[in-house]
């Protein structure tokens, strides 16, 4: 039975143990001393696992799609709920088609279900191993109690993760470990994480309330959902999507993000309500919040807030500039990493086929909503199916 090496404890190096130890010797090594320790935080406000969009709907939610495609469409949502259904842990489809565990089913009881599946299959999980770099044969070397030794495995995956929630271990430092093997990496960015704006007082003041079935735009991208204004700017479901717009537009010089605060109505329709209001009875007409308004109030130029014969358009059509994104400490997830043209189609490297990546160390993106997830345990999939044909 040949070795295989698995470098990272999260949700992509557990999968693919999982996966490889029924025909292989497998030896999981994790610089912390537990397993899945970002899987726990993920699962902190709820383990949202996966989402039951499907088809182009799915797919469209990752960049870059055509790369994705190939792990997403091996192992999707239905498998991904079918092998978690197999370790003892059901799933249901809750609010906007988000998976999750059954009621009552904890994120420690998930990893623990993992866990002792890969304890049943005899997988070998080495703890407080720190990868510190390659070889001259490009074999990975391993830190452990001030000692150093090198893999030496037919195969070895590496799960890395990216470089969001920093204090989980996922610091992203290992990219220079593979830049010396002359393996190109994108920098790290953040993604599903705030916007930062230029607030007035008058909106400031009411950080940390959020804005309630709204729409939000940027470029090409429309969703709805909810915003909290944070004493930085924006935040939330409906402003998670849409960053890589605000990204791509930042670096091309200027963003903005366009908020639909009446996204069930029509302009004609606010209109409708708005013509036998009187000017101080407009917000409560349309019920538009304190935060709403204020929001509205300065976003809009005075004389045309004064004027109000374009407030139907106005209130469709909340223009803000954005100034940045927030930090990647602050992030939910990271883009950049090993670049997508340095990987074959089956997950090795192509200037090392005996090397494999997974999960979140790729360069590629995805909202929050559970899609996020499903990728890591995707490419984690696909990497094992590839190492366990050769």
């Amino acid at each position: 039975m040949s070795s295989v090496a698995i470098i990272g404890g999260g949700p992509a190096g557990l999968i693919a143990a999982e996966q490889l130890a029924t025909t292989h010797e497998v030896h999981v090594y994790e610089q912390g001393r537990t397993l899945g320790r970002k899987f726990l935080v993920a699962g902190e406000g709820g383990l949202n696992i996966t989402n039951s969009a499907e088809g182009e709907e799915f797919l469209q939610e990752y960049g870059p799609t055509p790369w994705m495609r190939r792990a997403l469409e091996a192992f999707g949502p239905t498998e991904l709920r079918a092998w978690l259904a197999g370790l003892g842990v059901p799933t249901y489809v809750g609010s906007s088609r988000r998976v999750f565990p059954e009621r009552g089913i904890k994120p420690a009881e998930v990893l623990k279900g993992i866990t002792e599946r890969l304890k049943q299959k005899g997988v070998v999980v080495h703890t407080d191993h720190c990868f510190v770099g390659f070889d001259d044969e490009v074999r990975p070397i391993m830190e452990h109690a001030g000692k150093r030794s090198v893999i030496d495995a037919k195969s070895v995956l590496f799960a890395l993760g990216g470089a969001s929630w920093p204090k989980t271990g996922s610091t992203g430092a290992w990219t220079e470990h593979f830049e010396s093997i002359g393996v190109n990496t994108v920098p790290f960015r953040a993604s599903n994480c705030g916007v930062e704006v230029d607030l007035s007082d008058a909106i400031r003041v009411h950080a940390g309330k959020p804005l309630k079935n709204i729409g939000v735009s940027c470029g090409e991208r429309s969703v709805r959902g909810e915003v909290t204004i944070t004493d930085h700017g924006l935040e939330g479901n409906a402003i998670y999507p849409v960053v890589p717009s605000v990204r791509e537009a930042l670096d091309a010089g200027a963003a903005e993000i366009i908020i639909d605060l009446k996204p069930d109505l029509t302009a004609e329709q606010i209109d409708d309500k708005l013509k036998d209001a009187a000017w101080k009875e407009r917000m409560a007409a349309l019920r538009l919040d304190r935060p709403s308004v204020a929001l509205l109030k300065t976003f809009t130029p005075f004389e045309r807030y004064v004027d109000g014969r374009t407030m139907a358009q106005d209130v469709k059509q909340v223009r803000i500039p954005v100034t940045g994104l927030r930090p990647i400490e602050e992030a939910i997830s990271t883009v950049g990493g090993i670049a997508l043209d340095q990987i074959a189609p089956d997950g090795s490297l192509v200037m090392h086929p005996h090397l494999f990546v997974a999960g979140e160390m790729l360069d590629w993106d995805a909202p929050t909503g559970g899609f996020l997830l499903q990728g890591v345990f995707s490419t984690g999939r696909m990497a094992a199916d590839a190492i366990a044909k050769r």
